[in-house]
């Protein structure tokens, strides 16, 4: 099947939150998503960004039976390692459900790391639902490695009002 990546603009941001929304709805988690398509304008898209997309499509004879050809993404931030240095974090990767399993998926995640090794990143970073066998089996199979189970370190988060009060400290 063929499709190409490209670099994310503002006006896939429609696109990105719409496959956000289908994203969470797949996790049961849409109830948590309040990231909005002007959010999205404003802070990837602004002069300083907080995030970098790549955006996968297909040719419109291959689009969904929805009309659309924006089949799939990547965002991504660079982080920095106390121990390693530079190193990129890729917040999230979707592919649709029909375009899944044709190379797409892989294809975005090589992106994000060849951006982090032009970048000068040693390390890729992400999380993946501890239920979700099947990305859980892909991102294995890409010689990622699960740093809770290697190193013992969980990904902790502190939001909302508990993040309020922490800041009153």
């Amino acid at each position: 099947m063929a499709f190409s990546l490209r670099a994310a603009n503002l006006d896939d941001c429609k696109d990105i939150a719409r496959m956000i929304m289908e994203l969470a709805e797949y996790e049961n988690l849409a109830e948590h998503v309040k990231v909005t398509q002007k959010d999205l304008e404003q802070d990837g898209f602004s002069n300083n960004p907080l995030f970098h997309g790549i955006i996968a499509e297909v040719p419109e004879q291959h689009k969904t039976k929805e009309g659309h050809t924006k089949i799939g993404y990547a965002l991504y931030f660079y982080a920095y390692s106390s121990w390693s240095g530079r190193a990129i974090y890729m917040e999230e990767l979707y592919v649709m459900p029909e375009f899944r399993g044709k190379g797409v998926g892989e294809a975005l995640m090589s992106k994000v790391a060849q951006l982090g090794l032009a970048a000068g990143c040693h390390q890729l970073n992400f999380t993946v639902l501890n239920w979700n066998k099947p990305s859980v089996d892909f991102y294995l199979s890409q010689s990622c490695f699960d740093i809770t189970a290697r190193m013992g370190y969980h990904c902790l988060r502190c939001e909302g009002e508990a993040l309020k009060h922490l800041a009153q400290l």
